[in-house]
């Protein structure tokens, strides 16, 4: 999207030991002049000074009196939808503020100190004496990144502008936004190991020759498996469940050398490998394989292999907080080859044209390890360099390559978002009838 969890509530001191609230004085007119008045009173006794400092004494009381009372009876609740959130998602926060003093707040200012890019709960909000109001502030999640949402502050003051109250409520929670998974263009992953090899595992789609039954057709199957009769009787695609074919797992090598990389901003080869890795890892853990991670930015991901829903989102978080390193391709190789074992499908993503990780990329498979290069296109972000050469240098050696370009994030798919939107359907008559709801509507606390 390390989650959006549960809550705090925001209060001045009496309600929540982790606040902090200060008072201060705006100006030193106010006391000097009533310093003033009552040195001319004790000079010059008369009336008219005794209704000066009556006047000013009882304006600095009043002030006074009332900026306590916002210090101890204003506090504020937030709150907030899911327990994570990935590129594309909405991002909704709910606020509660209550004045449960005397005396009402005539403008009381909230000051978001969250660092979400492009997103701000700012707000400036009046409230009575002894009341709640209540408001909604949403944005959506634009980048992937691991970003704080709170602390906040409340700001407030006396109708007359003597005192500023200032409540500092430090309490935040870390909210994960994770990368999008997009449909691969025509990318087959190579098998690990030969016919035969390895324990059968069920519901394994492969290309092998026994045919033992057919289930609905799922995205990145391959159209040599589809099984005709069955679609055509049935009216939807449907596939062959093969057995005999090969236990082999999945491992993701994520370069991410900052050295040759392309593009600007956040549309770049990084970027790009990122969502390969994230969308390649949910293809494999749908088809039931074991999927591991590897990617070496300013700190390690080393994720063995294993699968379910749990290490889809383990694999999730770990890409949203990768940033680049220094690391080549070849040395990243090297360092993995006594823990990949044989038999594998090794998964390559880089935009590395060169050819300086050939040999580490042999050595590997050597061992048996049937590789799959998915190899971004330099040119495609404006880069002189071309992934057009060493594709060809691929196919010369039988190693299977897939040319990806810059296009694949510009495709809808790459910013999905569904989490916090509604998606309706119109009818005949024109009406909107809700089709989905956006997932958990259920409001937690911060912190």
């Amino acid at each position: 999207m390390a989650v959006i969890g549960v809550s705090y509530p925001f209060a001045s001191r009496a309600y929540n030991g982790n606040m902090t609230a200060r008072v201060r004085l705006n100006s030193v007119l106010l006391p000097l002049l009533i310093i003033g008045i009552l040195g001319m009173q004790l000079l010059d006794p008369s009336k008219m000074w005794q209704a000066l400092l009556v006047a000013f004494g009882g304006m600095w009381f009043i002030a006074a009196l009332w900026v306590w009372s916002l210090k101890s009876h204003l506090r504020l609740t937030r709150e907030v939808r899911f327990g994570w959130a990935q590129v594309g998602d909405a991002l909704e926060e709910q606020f509660t503020l209550t004045n449960d003093g005397s005396l009402p707040a005539t403008w009381v200012e909230v000051i978001d100190h969250s660092n979400l890019p492009d997103y701000s709960a700012a707000r400036a909000i009046g409230i009575d004496a002894r009341s709640t109001n209540t408001w909604h502030t949403r944005g959506i999640c634009k980048r992937r990144g691991i970003y704080d949402l709170g602390g906040t502050s409340l700001r407030s003051g006396d109708p007359f502008g003597i005192y500023t109250v200032e409540i500092i409520l430090p309490e935040k929670s870390t909210v994960v936004i994770m990368p999008p998974v997009i449909q691969l263009p025509a990318v087959e992953i190579m098998p690990g190991g030969w016919m035969g090899e390895g324990r059968p595992r069920p519901n394994i789609v492969d290309q092998t020759v026994n045919a033992v039954t057919v289930r609905e057709y799922t995205h990145g199957d391959s159209p040599r498996i589809i099984h005709w009769p069955t679609t055509a009787r049935r009216g939807k695609l449907y596939s062959r469940m093969l057995d005999g074919s090969p236990a082999s797992d999945w491992w993701i090598v994520l370069d991410v050398d900052s050295k040759t990389q392309a593009g600007q901003g956040w549309e770049n080869t990084i970027e790009l490998g990122i969502i390969l890795a994230a969308s390649v890892a949910d293809r494999g853990l749908r088809a039931h394989h074991s999927v591991g991670l590897l990617a070496s930015g300013e700190q390690t991901i080393w994720l063995k292999p294993n699968s379910g829903e749990r290490h889809r989102l383990e694999v999730l978080r770990a890409l949203a907080r990768l940033e680049p390193g220094v690391l080549a391709l070849d040395k990243l190789l090297e360092r993995a080859d006594s823990t990949l074992g044989n038999r594998i499908s090794l998964i390559i993503i880089t935009s590395s044209v060169t050819i300086d990780w050939l040999p580490s990329l042999t050595h590997l498979t050597w061992k048996g390890i049937n590789p799959t290069i998915l190899l971004m296109d330099p040119a495609s972000f404006d880069a002189p360099q071309s992934a057009d050469s060493l594709a060809s240098l691929f196919s010369e050696m039988g190693i299977s390559c897939f040319i990806l370009n810059r296009g694949l994030l510009q495709q809808p798919d790459a910013q999905p978002g569904w989490r916090g939107q509604w998606e309706w359907r119109i009818t005949p008559s024109g009406r909107a009838v809700p089709k989905r709801p956006p997932g958990d509507l259920t409001w937690k606390r911060l912190g």
